[in-house]
């Protein structure tokens, strides 16, 4: 007699996005009528962003209403929640080349210029693309350039490039739900997250878990039969090993009751903070282990136990070291700061005031600005910059001054409401103690010839300004750094955003003069950017690093295009602190007064550093 099979695990909305997103791509490939495209592809937003589990209500038989969902699309949503599977996606894949449809994962390649090279130039897959582009045969298409090329060559580079780990929201997601499954394990006391996870590095490749438990053979069952295991690597009787349907591998040691110390800490490593840890151990004629600490001269053939603690800090302090934190185990110092008295008290999430970046549905993002304030109320914000995109950024549907000022009128009668709420002491639960305000900026655009998007007059009107480079992005490195440096310079800017203007696996960083820009970011007082959303976590930790040693100020922003996405700062965060960064480095750690004061203070530093270059002519 056979078992029953496994049944299917329920997808979730982002699969489910992504399937109608594909439809939307195909649709266009094959040369479909616009509407339909534009048909899925909203669908996939509102699906991606709906509060329920669709699959899920599907199943119970509970149909749900999305709004602009129409009949096609929900019975679409029906089968694949039911089955797993969509028959009109997977005959559009019969139809359309595969090397067709490989085209779509090269960055700035959408389907209407992968659709127009394949019918003007037979372009069927990745190489023949590259060498259309190699051979200038991309420009004699009508709508396409010389810059199209040199953007193809590029993203198809990028694309080599890509590593295939998780990004760091992504893998959050996955430890979250693997944490809960583990923890219902018999005989589970807690389960806890491990590697580079936890040390909160930029993207993931495994997933390291640990379980206290006192049933180490039930919580490596509990794994191997999570309904979306594809296979199993290894199930040992105190450890496991599978992977996931999406690929991801997933690592479970076991750990005994009351001996986590030295297990979090083997297992959360680096390799190479680790191997400092056993020398020193050695020098002090012990063994370490993830067992615990054992003495040389009896760990060659000896059954001495293992001497064991509760917790790492335990564990360290036999070491006569103090605990060091997750982040900053990579072995850049942090061992010779441990021994001198001199680790950073790290910045904590709850340090932040505020969020000084982030987008409405005015330009670029999803969200009314009302909902956006809200949502930065209840998580206890003293204040929210909306800082939506300027005029010259098209792409992103940037704002004229005369948008600007009906914006600001928004913003305060958002104020005035707020200030009335919080005298009847009508607020809503998670408000700060301090209430609440929503402060109205912009993000501007430092153009491709050099210029900034809006006349000084038009940004001494705004509480802050954040500004950013998106175009021009190939200029001479020169060129790029004295851009940057010029709106350093200007009395209005605040936050250079995402400095290096990169996106993790799909886009390089901007080719800049760091320490010129260091420089000057220190001598003007103007924040530079800790960007928390996954795509981007920009400065990197090495650059964070060098920045605060130059004597820069940071700000830690989510730069969020919907309210769910204000939650990028903890991101933000864990990038910070990989940086060693310290409460006092970070200007959004400022309260609402001061932050305002110190902002209304740069004309006068940005006057400095113009007297200094005047002098040094």
């Amino acid at each position: 007699m056979t078992a029953n099979p496994r049944p299917s695990p329920a997808p979730t909305n982002g699969q489910l996005a992504a399937a109608l997103e594909e439809v939307g791509d195909l649709l266009e490939l094959r040369g479909e009528v616009v509407y339909k495209t534009v048909a899925y592809r909203r669908a996939a937003e509102a699906v991606a962003h709906s509060p329920i589990a669709i699959a899920d209500a599907y199943r119970s038989g509970d149909r749900p209403r999305i709004e602009g969902v129409g009949q096609t699309i929900a019975d679409a949503l029906a089968e694949m929640s039911t089955t797993g599977r969509l028959e009109r996606l997977e005959r559009l894949r019969d139809e359309i080349p595969p090397g067709l449809r490989d085209l779509l994962a090269i960055s700035g390649i959408g389907p209407k210029t992968a659709r127009l090279v394949h019918e003007e130039l037979g372009v069927a897959s990745i190489d023949d693309l590259r060498r259309a582009a190699e051979t200038g045969a991309i420009r004699s298409v009508r709508g396409l350039s010389e810059r199209t090329e040199r953007s193809i060559l590029a993203g198809i580079a990028a694309l080599a490039r890509r590593t295939g780990r998780l990004k760091v929201d992504v893998a959050e997601a996955l430890v979250e739900r693997l944490i809960v499954d583990l923890g219902a394990a018999p005989g589970a006391i807690r389960v806890m997250a491990a590697g580079s996870f936890r040390r909160h590095r930029e993207t993931i490749g495994d997933l390291d878990l640990l379980i206290e438990t006192t049933d180490p053979q039930a919580a490596v069952r509990c794994l191997v039969d999570l309904p979306d295991v594809e296979s199993v690597i290894a199930a040992g009787e105190r450890r496991g090993s599978v992977r996931l349907a999406s690929g991801v591998q997933v690592d479970l040691m076991t750990v005994p009751p009351g001996c986590a110390g030295t297990y979090l800490i083997h297992f959360t490593g680096s390799t190479e903070h680790n191997v400092r840890l056993r020398g020193r151990a050695r020098d002090r004629g012990w063994s370490l282990s993830e067992l615990g600490y054992v003495p040389l001269d009896a760990a060659k053939g000896s059954a001495a136990e293992p001497l064991t603690f509760v917790t790492e800090a335990e564990a360290f302090r036999f070491l006569d070291l103090p605990s060091i934190e997750p982040e900053l185990r990579e072995d850049r110092g942090e061992i010779e700061a441990a021994l001198e008295g001199r680790l950073p008290h790290l910045v904590e999430l709850a340090d932040l005031r505020g969020d000084l970046h982030c987008h409405s549905e005015w330009t670029d993002g999803i969200d009314p600005i009302e909902a956006m304030a809200e949502a930065a109320r209840r998580r206890g914000h003293s204040y929210l910059v909306l800082t939506d995109h300027t005029l010259s950024l098209g792409v992103a549907r940037g704002l004229d001054p005369a948008r600007f000022a009906e914006q600001r009128a928004i913003v305060d009668r958002l104020n005035e409401r707020f200030v009335a709420e919080e005298a009847a002491g009508n607020v809503p639960p998670g408000s700060g103690p301090d209430g609440f305000r929503l402060l109205h900026g912009c993000e501007l655009e430092i153009r491709g010839d050099g210029e900034l998007d809006l006349a000084d007059e038009v940004l001494a009107t705004f509480d802050l300004v954040v500004a950013s480079l998106h175009v021009g992005r190939r200029q001479p490195r020169a060129r790029l750094t004295e851009r940057v440096v010029t709106a350093i310079g200007s009395p209005h800017v605040d936050v250079i955003a995402h400095p290096a203007g990169r996106k993790i696996d799909q886009r390089d960083d901007l080719d800049l003069d760091w320490d010129r820009l260091y420089e000057a970011a220190a001598r003007t007082g103007t924040a530079l950017e800790v960007n928390g959303s996954p795509d981007r976590l920009d400065l990197s930790d090495e650059r964070i690093r060098a920045a605060v040693a130059a004597g820069c100020l940071l700000a830690i922003d989510s730069d969020a295009h919907r309210t769910v996405e204000l939650d990028y700062q903890r991101h933000g965060v864990w990038q910070a602190r990989r940086g060693w960064v310290e409460r006092g480095s970070v200007v959004n750690t400022l309260s609402r007064e001061d932050l305002l004061a110190w902002a209304a203070g740069k004309p006068d530093r940005a006057a400095r550093m113009g007297s200094t270059r005047e002098g040094g002519r």
